[in-house]
């Protein structure tokens, strides 16, 4: 009698467990049960009068004249700059240094206690080169800010995935360039020392209301789609995240099969908000009259909130964000607003009273951003 009521019980189980199974349909499944919640990361410590901060290439080369005057900008700002050692090199014409060499600086600026912050030069191409050549438990046992954009995605992805706030922010590249005088470059330097701000952006017509909450992710658009489902420091698979997107010299029908291909992956189930940042030189190749118009299209469908126009990217404003920060977006029909949930002292910026003149030509931002290499100016 009890072999039978125990193969009976078996039976229901199994019949359950069959059941259960042909009825996940993932596309109806509640959100959060999807992937494991991104955990939430620890914010480095603040800078203060003579810290170090490290000065490094983990992409495309620069001028040493552009170093040079990042150095100067930064003693002015009260830091004592360290250069890497081999940021001076030169791979295969582009690269500043080889992988190897590159990684070298990275893991050498983690690991050296006294340095407390790392300024990228520029970006370009090669941050996905390091990924295997680092070690993220070095960037888990050494939090530090990582600061850059564009092609710096991927470090950005792989600091969040150790647990680690970094900043998307301006670099070396265009620091130089503006001796430090622009408001990307004063609202870097007020964050590193503490300031943290909390945007008011403009209203858009391609906004979706409402309000959100989740670990800011992101970046540019075609250096973080080639980590989604292919690499450990996959961290847009994780459940209650922040979208951020960015491009610049992508034609249309690119940004739409990398937007698509994280649909695929599917990266949107675990997304609580969209962030769309400056997309510059998206070109006409699709009958849109904006990138902004053509991916609100395919955001519809998510009941989640969407910022469009807010001024980070390659553009000519480009304000710090902080990857890998709980964020809280809040949309309404007259503007939105963007806050970090990080301790420090808390400044609210109008961001469409940020009007910085233009420092750097199309052209020139194309090329740091790898798109283009035969500039002059």
């Amino acid at each position: 009698m009890g072999f039978k009521k125990k193969t009976i019980g078996f039976a229901v189980l199994c019949l359950s467990m069959m059941f259960t199974a042909c009825g996940d349909d993932s596309s109806t499944a509640p959100r959060g049960l999807i992937h494991k919640p991104l955990a939430e990361c620890i914010a480095p410590a603040f800078l203060k009068k003579g810290d170090k901060v490290a000065l490094l290439s983990p992409s495309y080369t620069v001028p040493d004249s552009t170093i040079q005057k990042t150095a100067d900008v930064l003693k002015d700002w009260g830091f004592s700059p360290v250069i890497g050692k081999n940021v001076g090199k030169l791979d295969a014409g582009k690269y500043a240094g080889t992988a190897e060499e590159r990684a070298e600086d990275f893991v050498n600026a983690i690991k050296d206690t006294s340095i407390k912050a790392i300024l990228c030069n520029r970006g370009g191409y090669g941050t996905i080169q390091l990924v295997d050549l680092i070690d993220p438990k070095i960037v888990e046992d050494n939090p530090k800010w990582v600061i850059g954009y564009s092609d710096v995605t991927t470090l950005h992805a792989m600091q969040t995935k150790a647990g680690v706030m970094s900043i998307h922010g301006t670099m070396s590249s265009s620091i130089a360039k503006t001796e430090g005088k622009d408001d990307n470059s004063t609202l870097l330097r007020d964050l590193l020392k503490g300031e943290v701000p909390t945007y008011k952006v403009p209203k858009h017509e391609f906004n979706q209301t409402g309000k959100g909450e989740g670990i800011l992710v992101g970046g540019n658009m075609s250096t973080f789609v080639p980590l989604v489902g292919a690499s450990d420091i996959d961290v847009f698979q994780d459940d209650g995240i922040i979208l951020f997107m960015e491009e610049i010299g992508e034609n249309l029908r690119n940004i739409d099969r990398m937007f698509h291909s994280i649909e695929l992956h599917g990266v949107m189930e675990n997304v609580r908000g969209v962030i769309l940042g400056e997309f510059v030189s998206s070109g006409t190749d699709l009958d849109y009259e904006s990138t902004e118009a053509m991916l609100s299209k395919y955001l519809k469908k998510y009941d989640i909130p969407v910022i469009c126009g807010f001024p980070a990217g390659h553009d000519d404003v480009n304000l710090p964000i902080v990857m890998g920060a709980k964020v809280k977006m809040d949309v309404t029909n007259d503007g939105a607003t963007v806050s970090f949930d990080i301790k420090g002292e808390k400044k609210t910026i109008d961001t469409d009273k940020l009007v910085n003149k233009p420092q750097l030509s199309k052209a020139l931002l194309k090329m740091y951003a790898g798109k283009t290499f035969d500039v002059e100016e």
